[in-house]
């Protein structure tokens, strides 16, 4: 499940490698069944004619902002799956964001991890370093050690298996942290939550994001230089 709102820009990028991804799971796993689903809320540019382009399903909203639309999308993504009533425990529920970019086995891997008894998939990003000035890449690399879950939750690399979702309450209908919130939401639940940087995805380095507190705003103000003041 994607979400966007006014990402004509970055979302074709994102949906051509969710479009590798699905492709590499079907050769891992043929039969398995897969949707694509992006949530247009409120977008008043041309995301639409993105979608529409690519050919997968989308889900139009009003601007409800990022968990309300994150919650339509999960029981739009599934009403379309068609999996039926009972088949909740037997789903996984894979996000990004529409400005990142997923590695090509970034579905089969949450599924291996799930088949090893995840619940939940916390994985790591990293902004594209060309989109920060150089001072910034240096503070992000003296804080991130590549190849290390360090557990951070992000809307744009999560995974959870629907019926942990379900006793996780969803995802709450909040301007943002909807992720979070999910995230320990099903800690408290009993879930096994499994941090991952194997399946690292790569995410905008902008610093005007979508969302006050996002990954935008990390990058904007706790990525100072050390010895610097913002």
């Amino acid at each position: 499940m994607v979400p966007a709102h006014d990402e004509e820009e970055l979302l074709p990028a994102c949906l051509d490698s969710v479009g590798r991804a699905v492709r590499t799971l079907g050769d891992a796993r043929p039969g398995l069944s897969v949707v694509v689903l992006v949530v247009l809320d409120g977008c008043t540019d041309a995301s639409a004619d993105v979608v529409a382009s690519v050919g997968v399903p989308a889900l139009v909203l009003d601007r409800a902002g990022v968990g309300p639309a994150r919650r339509a999308g999960v029981e739009a993504a599934f009403d379309l799956l068609g999996a039926g009533g009972q088949a909740r425990e037997r789903v996984w529920l894979a996000c990004t964001d529409a400005d990142s970019v997923v590695p090509d086995h970034w579905l089969t891997h949450h599924l291996a991890l799930a088949d090893d008894g995840a619940d939940v998939v916390v994985g790591t990003v990293r902004p594209r370093l060309d989109d920060l000035s150089p001072d910034r890449v240096a503070a992000w690399r003296e804080r991130h050690v590549p190849g290390h879950a360090n557990g951070h939750v992000h809307g744009a690399n999560l995974g959870i298996r629907l019926a942990t979702y379900d006793a996780a309450g969803g995802f709450a209908a909040v301007a943002e942290h909807e992720d979070v919130g999910l995230v320990h939401a099903a800690q408290r639940s009993g879930a096994r939550v499994v941090a991952d940087a194997v399946g690292e995805v790569l995410t905008s380095g902008r610093l005007v994001g979508r969302t006050p507190g996002g990954y935008a705003r990390h990058l904007r103000e706790d990525l100072i230089p050390l010895g610097r003041s913002a």
